[in-house]
Order: C-alpha cells, then structure tokens, then sequence
C-alpha cells in the first residue's frame, strides 16, 4: 500500500517501506571528482549503493547526476579529455583499477538510456545480441534468454507471436521496455538507468515503473529522474545533486518527508530548480 508524504503542502506518493537495513552496499564511491577537461564535472562524490534496491538521482538539469551515473559502468571513458579522482569500488573491486576488463564491467552494469534505443533489427536478435557478443551460439539456449528475458522486461506477451519482425516497429514505451530486455539478457548485477521514461507517454511510463519494483528483487537498480514523483514512487534511496556536488542522499521517505537540508527541500517543493 503506497504512502504519502507531505513536504511544505507538496504531497508525493511513496512506495510500501521496506526494510533494506540488512542489505550490503552493491557500489561504494568516495571522494569522486570527475574532469572533462579542466572542467571540473564532479566534486567529491561519496555514498554507499545498496545491494538490490532502487536508488534515484535527482537535481536540476546539468547538476551532474548523469556524468556520475556514468562514473559506474565507466561510459565516461568514451569521452576524450575524461578522468576521475576518488574510487568506485563494486563488491569492494576498484572498477577504474588497472586490472579491470572495461567489457565485462559493463556485462556487469547495464546501461538503459534516456531514448530508446534498440536496434534496426528483429526483436530476437535484440534481445540475442549481447549473449552472441559474450560467445553464446546455440540456438536452444539462445531461445531459453530471449524468452526468459522479455518475460522479466514484462513485454513477452505483448511480442512472443512477431519476435522476428523489426523492433523499430514497436511503440515507444514497447521498445524501452525491450531496451531493458536486451540489458537483462548479458545477466548484469546492476542497471543503471538514465531518465528511461522521460520520453514516454503515461501508460507506458507506469509500465516502466511496475517493471522496476519487480526488478528490485533481482538488481541493484540506479535510476536518473527529472520527475520527483516518479523518484518517490519508485526508489528505496534518494541523492540530491547540485552543481556537481551531493547535497543529500539518504532513504527516500525520510528526504521526501523531512530532508535534513533546505536546499533539498527548496528543490523537492518546487521553490528551486
């Protein structure tokens, strides 16, 4: 049963509690600066990500909380000029340590972007694509993830009767939503996700958002959101960004319901940004 919570007159809707006090930390970030350039993007970045639950960023545009999504699976490596400072450590494993196969990091951490994304081809071979990238070529096998896949992306009965038509023929909340199989598929252990509804009607929106709660079971889940709403409803934990630097990041009642700084609260009102 979902909650309200009331902040300055502001109501919001938040999700049942849960108690993830047990959970160990997935991500642990410290003290992380990220440059492009000689501008300085991020300004000592710490928190600790909990392991299999839903973790929202929130702030106003350009405060950063992309570029740190980024920081987590290393996106940010494709941009020349790019570098950090501080540590991002996963199951206690600095992921920017020499040592580290960018590749198998980022089977590790999916990425669904803002905009849809999937390929100009059958929504077989969408989802197929990753597990025949990592070596996987038998066809029974290949099947079993594709199916499994578009099961837990809530989309298979929508699509299991036109698997080999294009993807590109699917609606927009459809092809997110296939987006998420096609990450699913490679069997990440985090999915970071960049404002994946922004671009979606309010249908399909609330689709997504079902679609995450049942994914919390499995993931751990980092999603960006311009939608405060959306980022109550959704998330167990919630990280005010500003300026590139982390105001406040702490459960997601308690920052919606009695944020220890005003800017938190000025921002999640309305009165700001």
């Amino acid at each position: 049963m979902e909650t309200r919570a009331v902040v300055s007159g502001r109501t919001f809707e938040t999700k049942p509690g849960s108690d993830l006090s047990g959970n160990a930390p997935k991500i642990s970030v410290r003290g992380l600066d990220m440059f492009y350039g000689t501008t300085r993007a991020l300004f000592g970045i710490g928190m600790e990500i909990k392991e299999k639950a839903v973790t929202a960023l929130i702030g106003p545009s350009g405060c950063g909380k992309s570029t740190f999504l980024r920081t987590l699976n290393r996106m940010n490596d494709t941009i020349p000029g790019a570098r950090i400072a501080g540590t991002v450590e996963i199951d206690g494993v600095d992921i920017y340590g020499s040592n580290v196969n960018v590749a198998v990091l980022r089977r590790m951490v999916g990425m669904v972007f803002q905009k849809q994304n999937p390929f100009p081809k059958s929504i077989f071979d969408n989802v197929a694509y990753g597990p025949r990238l990592h070596g996987i070529t038998d066809k029974a096998v290949l099947e079993n993830l594709v199916e499994e896949s578009l099961k837990k992306s809530a989309i298979w009965d929508e699509v299991k009767d036109r698997l080999h038509t294009g993807a590109l023929q699917l609606s927009g909340g459809q092809q997110q939503r296939l987006c998420i199989a096609r990450v699913l598929a490679v069997n990440p252990e985090i999915i970071l996700m960049d404002e994946p509804a922004s671009a979606l009607d309010p249908l399909s929106t609330a689709k997504v958002e079902e679609l995450i709660h049942e994914l919390r079971k499995q993931y751990t889940i980092v999603i960006v959101t311009h939608n405060m709403q959306q980022a109550a409803r959704v998330s167990d934990y919630t990280a005010y960004f500003y300026m590139g630097s982390l105001v406040e990041f702490g459960e997601t009642k308690k920052i919606f319901t009695n944020p220890v700084k005003k800017e938190t609260e000025d921002y999640i009102t309305g009165r700001f940004g």
